[in-house]
């Protein structure tokens, strides 16, 4: 069902209750989402992106519903990725010869997807579009988060088409962020960042940096996926300049996996001697076996600094933590410091390559790890404690 923005902008995206993974099974959705597609009726009709492949023929039926499709006279894709893009193929075959309005490196993406030579019009930053009372001005966004991906901005009604910045995994039948619950949404956009945006924060620091300098007016910023900010919709652009530079809050985040409880157990310890020592860092464990590896990225986002354990199994450590430390790297956390710490049977390797998998991706090592033979008895877990004690005396 479309949605009115206002006089002149129309809603048209697809609300996705039932999605659980994006990005393959890469990024997890616990609240679902929604792919964002906008239709402008000025003195020329344009639609700003579609949505993903799956809803294209559902997507299509809904828009003629709103408008004959062949009054649309240019198409804007500011993002190639196939959630946005998924129902152009269905849609050019209505309308094939319409102008499609989007980057260089778009072309080269959608080409790349759809194997179509459609009509493209190539735009780059300062490039506008008259489209009556309204122009489009086109700001390319590179590597937020892919080399294709551009901001459309609508002077006159001031409205930032912003694509995959400032959006969310959330799903709401209210569309605006001053209608929904403000934890859940606050959540779900911290997630978005830390999960898909942190690797590029230098160029989200400089792209923010040359918006706000362009001097313009922003009466509402439409993204791509989940709610559209209109309530002080800078505000999520004021929460992207925290999250951009090396963001942490007072969070101290152990995780780890274990096999016989051993390594739970250190960890429960190191915990005490955490708080003996600090009683006001917010202290969080977690089994990575157990729990959401994005939710888990996202605390690591949150955090001073982690403690990562495992016990040794074939001469190396958990898979669960390979595959989150692997990730951890691929995402860039800054200015993050971490120690390693594990049981072990009889080789022992887990802490040491722990702690070289830390420091690959990025963190500052600021103690040697602490490993304990078999399950700790007494002492073993009183060495634990001491070595949270000492941890937190190096941050």
């Amino acid at each position: 069902m479309p949605v009115k923005i206002n006089d002149r902008v129309t809603w048209v995206g697809k609300i996705d209750w039932e999605l659980k993974k994006f990005h393959g099974n890469e990024y997890s959705v616990h609240k679902g989402s929604s792919y964002n597609a906008y239709l402008i009726r000025d003195e020329k009709t344009v639609l700003i992106d579609t949505v993903w492949q799956p809803y294209a023929k559902e997507f299509v039926s809904n828009l003629k519903k709103v408008i004959d499709l062949k009054e649309i006279d240019y198409i804007v894709a500011n993002h190639a990725e196939i959630d946005h893009s998924g129902a152009l193929p269905e849609l050019m075959r209505e309308i094939p010869d319409t102008p499609i309005y989007c980057s260089t490196n778009a072309i080269k993406s959608l080409r790349g997807h759809y194997h179509q030579d459609w009509n493209f019009v190539e735009v780059k930053t300062g490039d506008s579009l008259d489209i009556g009372q309204n122009k489009l001005m086109f700001i390319e966004a590179r590597m937020l988060h892919w080399p294709d991906t551009m901001f459309t901005y609508m002077a006159g009604d001031n409205i930032l088409f912003s694509n995959d910045a400032f959006g969310q995994h959330y799903a709401s039948e209210y569309m605006y962020n001053d209608l929904v619950d403000q934890s859940e949404l606050f959540a779900e956009a911290i997630k978005y960042y830390a999960n898909i945006l942190n690797p590029f924060s230098v160029l989200v620091k400089k792209k923010i940096d040359e918006v706000l300098a362009m001097n313009v007016p922003i009466s509402m910023i439409c993204p791509s996926h989940g709610i559209i900010w209109r309530q002080d919709p800078l505000q999520i652009v004021r929460q992207y300049e925290k999250w951009s530079q090396a963001y942490q809050e007072d969070q101290i985040t152990i995780i780890y996996d274990t096999m016989w409880n051993g390594t739970r157990r250190m960890a429960e310890a190191i915990a005490n001697g955490i708080k003996e020592v600090d009683g006001k860092t917010n202290l969080k464990l977690y089994n990575a076996a157990k729990t959401d590896k994005n939710d888990l990225l996202t605390e690591i986002f949150k955090s001073k600094a982690i403690l990562v354990g495992s016990p040794t199994i074939n001469r190396s450590f958990l898979s669960s933590l390979a595959a989150l430390l692997d990730m951890a790297k691929g995402l860039a956390f800054k200015q993050k410091k971490a120690a390693a710490f594990g049981t072990y049977g009889w080789s022992g390797e887990s802490v040491k390559l722990l702690t070289q998998q830390l420091e690959d991706a990025g963190f500052e090592i600021v103690l040697d790890g602490i490993r304990e033979l078999w399950n700790p008895d007494d002492a073993a877990l009183d060495r634990c404690r001491e070595f949270g004690q000492q941890f937190v005396s190096h941050l």
